[in-house]
């Protein structure tokens, strides 16, 4: 999954410190990112975006601090989208799953995650005036009334439906992610997230289920969410009902055609190729007992 970098680790623990020559420094405009893709992903350093300001006569934007990875600091800066430096272009965030290594597209979603929350928390909810970073911790407050801003990180479920040697697949409606899915949904004021997976379940498809089993869960920056798996059994044959404002598609796949996954990112995928693998032990048993 996105966050199986080993042996890079990600550091996310704040720190006040200005960025060096060679950090790295991350811009978004909208919902693109400034990166060079060739090969493999490459970012801009702190020292290619003081050339390019003086270049154009422009001062250097601030940067905070945002995380390390592999011990190469990466820093968050305001946008400079009027900037031409070779090979560097915005690129849909949604772009950046299909890049390599896998280690930089971590970065490029946590970096957004972050990105998102410093966007949204300029002003106090409470009493409306401005934020201002903590110098100790990711935390933004309120000079005026002490209101304390933290990164927002929402749980939502991914749910495997099975029934037999069938999962059950979706796709989403008017979404630009356009593959196969799992059932998925947020985490509501009061709920267990066990009780998500059956009120998700019966909203999106109509579907009552049982024996639900937590699988593992995931950071996913790209929507400041914290994944958590689960598998479930359908409980009695029953019609699907699509909730069409939510999905597009919605059906029963065996698992000798769940199709492989090439860019090993997402909880979503690895719960269906697990499925698949379990499936495929489960037949070969059988075969063996037979023989």
């Amino acid at each position: 999954m996105i966050q199986d970098i080993y042996p890079l680790h990600l550091d996310n623990a704040y720190q006040n410190k200005a960025p060096s020559t060679d950090s790295r420094i991350l811009a978004f405009l909208e919902n693109r990112i400034f990166l060079k893709n060739e090969e493999e992903i490459t970012y801009l350093t702190y020292e290619q975006l003081q050339e390019a300001c003086r270049n154009t006569g422009k001062e250097v934007p601030a940067c905070v601090y945002l995380f390390s990875v592999g011990g190469e600091d990466y820093f968050l800066t305001g946008l400079w989208e009027k900037f031409t430096l070779p090979g560097f272009s915005y690129h849909k965030m949604l772009e950046t799953r299909s890049m390599r290594p896998k280690e930089k597209v971590l970065v490029a979603a946590t970096a957004w995650h972050l990105y998102v929350w410093y966007r949204d928390n300029c002003f106090c909810g409470r009493c409306g005036e401005k934020l201002v970073h903590s110098r100790e911790q990711r935390m933004l407050q309120c000079s005026y009334c002490g209101n304390m801003v933290f990164p927002k990180i929402a749980p939502a479920v991914i749910v495997g439906v099975t029934d037999g040697t069938k999962i059950l697949m979706t796709k989403y409606a008017n979404r630009e992610y356009k593959r196969y899915a799992l059932i998925a949904g947020f985490t509501e004021i009061g709920e267990t997230a066990e009780e998500t997976v059956k009120r998700e379940v019966e909203e999106e498809v109509g579907l009552h289920v049982k024996n639900i089993r937590y699988y593992k869960s995931q950071p996913w920056g790209f929507d400041s969410n914290l994944l958590l798996g689960y598998f479930c059994e359908l409980e009695e044959r029953e019609k699907i009902r699509l909730d069409e404002n939510e999905l597009s598609l919605a059906e029963w796949v065996d698992y000798r055609d769940i199709p492989d996954d090439p860019e090993g990112l997402s909880l979503t995928k690895e719960m269906m190729l697990y499925f698949r693998e379990e499936q495929k032990k489960k037949e070969n048993c059988l075969d063996t007992q037979n023989e």
